[in-house]
């Protein structure tokens, strides 16, 4: 018994009045600490005291409020919003067929209305038919929110839109039974109208979220969680990940993932762990090294022992980390929230005092210009007319609104905005912290320079050597002399003979002469003069790169550096971040040296390396103390802590998917410059969510406060919060419209693509050794 916690993904959440709601009704519950709602995940986090309140009765609160409980696994939960999209597309698809049918019997009324009293009759009952089908059919689970709500005490969006409803329903019943001058069909009319607009409106942030949701489904790359564990008996057989247990051995073969944190017992092989250091070169791993569950081997078998599992695996301690830094991320606090905590409940009361207004005062003021008697009629316009022009409508629109512009023309640009927070972050960010490999750089091995150091031989008959002799190897760094020896078009043969010392090189036989690729030192112990290159080497190392010396006969030729690739927009996008007054940090797990190259390279100035991922998170935070806006762009596993603590974490979309998970903002593809696009987009769409909650606000104040008088028709009312929707949807769209510039993006960026493709395409048939194409 004592202090617990529990983080639960939840379903049915549309705006930030949502979030409040969740937060009040946890803040009333007895035995709970604290509570963090976050809309732009989907999750509540609750710290409680487990011996007053249960697990089970903390979800019973969420689906009381009518919120849902989604699957833990990121499968299943977006199956579930998969569902909910297609129940929210029923119900609008209901509720507008009943607002267009009403539509009809209205102008159809204008007609008959005063000819026909029969067929007035009809329609009035047909009217109150569709409100009444409309509120407890498609708008009943508002209802049901709105139930949950008032019984906790909460005044939201549901409460006041049920408040209009039942009072459209009321106003007609009184108009069929007591006040035959009352408009009895354009009261039950606002029932069907209003309960509409917000089914529509949670639709449409539904939509927002799936389709985003449905984006990075496509860039999920889910690792095996399954294991081949070998028995005493040397048996082996296929388990669980989460069934591993420390002391247990396993088996990984060339190309898989390390399944758990262990020491190798067995075997040789290069393995990339980059998803923990950021290193892009492999490191050799033998019998006593460790390796780190997520790192990949390349070119051997390896038996390893599990020394760490479950929770004390790396990738558990990664997801501890991520779920800490989304629990303390800086909050986001929008005009429209602080707001409507007071909107909705001075509304009520407005409309409330309304009608009492001229029920009272006409009485009480004999003679005066308000009557001598009391006037049911206008004070129930007064009441009707506030609920409805009070209603928040445009305000729930208008962030909406602007994140579906803001994400259209970003996906244009191959950007995807994961959450509004983001559109209100990003024009005040003045820091953004870039992880080096598979950020800056391409992530992968390549040649960066060739030294030709023996006489009458060139860079190409170093390379053609190098070739020759690497052909038959597997490691990472002789593909990467493969791959440039096909892209310059070098000639090189298969070797007479072939033999590869792990972790120092390669020798072969060329044309009847030996040939060793390798490190320095060793071909220094097999009697090769390096002397003589020493500060070739120095000069290489000092780059940051991998230097391989290359023998003919017993003579040093050559040298060649591999290094990782920096991409090619890299060095453009820090030179915008800087004319955007935005100063660039590189974070990285190499080393100083590695690092201080790349950076000098792209020109940034201020680096951190040899950092280590929860060292990543706390340098971020550090900057944030610092009174900084932070963006955090990464890709790896390592990054994962550091892109949540970010106030905005962009992730590579060819990064690691707990990356892509992690972020606010998903880069599709390598492209580092969308990071800028990014930015723009961002500062554009905020300017337009800034101007509809202003153009929001001033209506319904001013709606407000001519509803009070009583002589808003409620028809009028509702043409009335209608123009005003259309207003913000005519600024968020129209001159992204008109001016073609979604329109225009495209082709542009499908033009970038296209030729980014076939360089992709030339460039990654260019590191395939021919030997290989012909295959």
């Amino acid at each position: 018994m004592g202090t617990a916690q529990d983080q639960f993904a939840v379903g049915g959440m549309s705006c930030s009045f949502c979030a409040e709601s969740i937060r009040k009704a946890y803040d009333r519950t007895d035995g709970v600490d604290d509570v963090d709602v976050s809309l732009a995940h989907e999750e509540v986090r609750v710290r409680y005291d487990d011996g007053a309140v249960s697990e089970v009765e903390l979800k019973d609160t969420l689906r009381d409020l009518g919120y849902t409980i989604r699957d833990p696994d990121k499968r299943e939960r977006f199956r579930e919003q998969q569902n909910e999209l297609e129940s929210g597309k029923r119900r609008l698809a209901l509720a507008g067929g009943a607002s267009v049918v009403t539509a009809a019997l209205m102008l159809w009324m204008i007609v008959v209305r005063g000819r026909f009293e029969s067929a007035s009759l009809a329609m009035d009952l047909a009217t109150l038919g569709l409100a009444l089908g409309t509120m407890f059919g498609p708008g009943r689970y508002i209802l049901e929110k709105a139930t949950q709500s008032l019984r906790r005490g909460i005044f939201n969006q549901h409460v006041l839109l049920e408040a209009g409803a039942f009072a459209g329903l009321l106003g007609g019943v009184l108009g069929l039974t007591i006040f035959p001058d009352f408009p009895t069909v354009h009261f039950f009319a606002v029932s069907v109208f209003v309960t509409t607009y917000h089914v529509l409106s949670e639709y449409t942030s539904l939509l927002v979220r799936t389709r985003a949701s449905q984006a990075v489904q496509d860039l999920l790359d889910l690792r095996p969680d399954t294991a081949r564990r070998v028995a005493d008996d040397g048996t082996v057989d296929e388990v669980a990940v989460d069934d591993l247990a420390v002391g247990d051995r396993v088996r990984i073969k060339p190309g898989e993932s390390v399944p758990v944190d262990g020491v190798v017992l067995e075997g040789r092989s290069a393995v990339d762990e980059s998803v923990a250091t950021g290193e892009s070169i492999p490191e050799e791993k033998r019998p006593g090294d460790e390796v780190i569950g997520g790192s990949v081997t390349q070119t051997g078998t390896l038996l390893v022992e599990a020394t760490a599992t479950g929770s004390d695996a790396f990738l558990n301690r990664v997801a501890r980390e991520i779920e800490a830094a989304r629990a303390t991320k800086p909050g986001i606090v929008r005009l429209a929230d602080r707001v409507l905590r007071y909107f909705v409940p001075g509304v009520l009361l407005i409309a409330g005092l309304s009608f009492l207004f001229w029920l009272v005062v006409p009485a009480v003021w004999l003679g005066g210009p308000f009557g001598t008697e009391p006037n049911v009629r206008r004070g129930a316009f007064a009441a009707l007319a506030v609920l409805v022009l009070g209603y928040p409508c445009a305000l729930g629109m208008a962030t909406p609104l602007a994140l579906i512009r803001g994400g259209g023309a970003a996906a244009n640009r191959g950007v995807l905005l994961r959450s509004a927070d983001a559109f209100q972050i990003l024009p005040d960010i003045d820091r953004v912290v870039l992880d080096k490999t598979g950020t800056i750089t391409v992530g992968e091995p390549s040649v960066a320079e060739i030294v030709s150091l023996a006489t009458e031989t060139d860079e190409a008959d170093v390379l053609a050597a190098a070739a020759t002799a690497e052909a038959f190897s597997e490691h990472p760094l002789a593909n990467a002399v493969l791959g440039r020896a096909d892209e310059r078009g070098v000639r090189y043969d298969d070797p007479e003979t072939f033999d590869s010392v792990t972790g120092k090189g390669v020798r072969a036989s060329v044309d009847g002469a030996d040939v060793l690729v390798g490190k320095p030192d060793w071909l220094a112990a097999e009697g090769i003069d390096v002397s003589g290159a020493a500060e070739e080497v120095e000069h290489l190392q000092s780059r940051g790169l991998t230097v391989s010396g290359v023998t003919r006969a017993g003579e040093l030729i050559g040298l060649v550096g591999i290094g990782d690739e920096i991409k090619a927009d890299a060095a453009a996008t820090v030179r915008r971040l800087r004319a955007a007054d935005i100063t660039p940090v590189m974070i990285t797990g190499d080393d100083e040296r590695t690092a201080e190259a790349v950076a000098d390279d792209v020109g940034i100035e201020r680096v951190m390396a040899d950092i280590l991922p929860d060292e990543k998170r706390d340098e971020i935070g550090r900057l944030q103390e610092s009174g900084h806006r932070v963006a955090m762009v990464g890709d790896g596993i390592n990054d994962a802590p550091a892109l949540t603590q970010a106030d905005v974490g962009t992730a590579i979309g060819a990064g690691t998917d707990i990356a892509i998970e992690s972020a606010d903002v998903v880069l599709v593809g390598e492209r580092l410059g969308g990071v800028m696009d990014a930015y723009e987009i961002g500062r554009e769409s905020y300017r337009k969510t800034r101007q509809n909650l202003l153009g929001a606000f001033a209506f319904n104040g001013v709606g407000v406060a001519a509803a009070t008088t009583g002589l808003v028709h409620p028809v009028f009312a509702m043409i009335a919060m209608v123009l005003s929707v259309s207003v913000v949807l005519a600024n968020s769209f129209a001159g992204q419209l008109l001016s073609g510039e979604g329109v225009n993006a495209a082709f542009a960026v499908r033009e970038d693509r296209s030729a980014e493709r076939s360089t992709d395409e030339s460039s990654t048939a260019a590191t395939i050794p021919a030997r290989d194409r012909e295959k």
